[in-house]
């Protein structure tokens, strides 16, 4: 059994999401269920609680919005792969290429070692990238930092351009994607999760707990072979574990190490957001596609957040899933090649 102390700390940090969760809603905030949990996560990690999410409660989470995106799917996607496929190649080539930049500026300003600043500054795959990072000599707690600024930040400025960029605000994301159309729907659902989770981690699939019930159903439900349903109580405690997980991620000791190199990790992030932002802008030129969509299509990570925004705020979640998910291999691709291009392009003392 948990400690008294510890389920008291439990108890108070789903009080305090819910709160900070219905203040956001109140206001029209899309993905306020993911957005408050973290918030309010944020505030007990940083003030000592020590709370920690079970993996396997973040991979069931995850697995539940790779259901939530495949319910969103149609046979559209794929004509947008097609019809698009150059452009999307870009965007994603673009953004590895920015972050790629600014883990390069980060090195010769010495403000990380070369290694650190490229898996720390790599656009997807938070989990992933800190898991990697230490296998190629990086310091997987300051990736780990870099990364999860990154996550929150994307998320608190994504929500705030789709709370502004949306024609009509809507206060949740579950509502109209989490219909009950009955028990056997939910069960496939459930079924669906599982059997995709499960086959994606047996074959080490980066980001798998979620990446395999998208896949398997967005192949299903498109099809129509399989009518994707959750309940909703379900997917908003997905949305607040995967909140609570990356608020969590930030705890006194990270803050500490990474207090001299806080001002560039937050300057460096902060203008990937803006530069991938511009490049969304760019991208509305180019296709018949809205801003809103645009932006979250380009902004840098992580999948899971981008996608329950996507959701709720009724972007064209076809054309941001496929650049996320593309993006997330690619960055898995050429993480250990630009790693090492950055640790080789800066003098041996610059990453000392």
């Amino acid at each position: 059994m948990l400690p008294l102390r510890i389920l008291g700390l439990w108890a108070a940090l789903a009080a305090a999401s819910a709160a900070v969760s219905y203040g956001l809603m109140q206001a029209q905030f899309p993905a306020a269920l993911l957005l408050g949990p973290m918030i309010a996560a944020i505030a007990f990690g940083v003030g000592g609680s020590r709370l920690r999410v079970p993996r396997a409660a973040f991979q069931a989470s995850q697995a539940a919005i790779g259901c939530l995106v495949a319910h969103a799917v149609t046979g559209q996607i794929a004509q947008t792969l097609v019809e698009d496929g150059p452009l999307i190649v870009a965007v994603v080539l673009v953004t590895v290429a920015v972050s790629g930049l600014v883990g390069w500026i980060l090195t010769r300003l010495r403000v990380l070692p070369g290694t650190t600043a490229a898996w720390g500054s790599s656009p997807g795959g938070a989990s992933a990238m800190v898991a990697m990072a230490e296998d190629f000599g990086a310091d997987p707690r300051l990736v780990a930092f870099m990364q999860y600024v990154r996550v929150a930040a994307v998320v608190f400025s994504a929500s705030l351009a789709a709370r502004f960029l949306m024609e009509t605000p809507v206060p949740g994301a579950s509502a109209d994607v989490a219909e009950v159309t009955g028990p056997l729907s939910v069960f496939a659902t459930l079924a669906v999760a599982i059997v995709g989770a499960g086959a994606a981690l047996a074959l080490r699939v980066p980001a798998g707990a979620q990446i395999g019930p998208m896949v398997l159903g967005s192949l299903l439900h498109a099809t129509g072979l399989v009518r994707m349903a959750l309940p909703v109580p379900l997917l908003e405690l997905a949305y607040a574990c995967i909140g609570i997980y990356v608020g969590l991620r930030f705890t006194r000791e990270t803050l500490r190490l990474t207090f001299t190199a806080l001002p560039g990790i937050l300057a460096a992030t902060f203008s990937v957001i803006a530069l991938c932002a511009a490049w969304g802008w760019g991208l509305t030129l180019l296709l018949p596609i809205d801003l809103l969509t645009a932006v979250l299509a380009t902004s840098p990570g992580g999948l899971d957040s981008v996608a329950i925004i996507a959701v709720g705020s009724k972007a064209d979640v076809s054309f941001v899933l496929a650049v996320q998910t593309l993006r997330l291999f690619v960055v898995l691709l050429t993480g250990p090649l630009l790693a090492k291009w950055i640790s080789r392009s800066v003098p041996e003392t610059a990453i000392r």
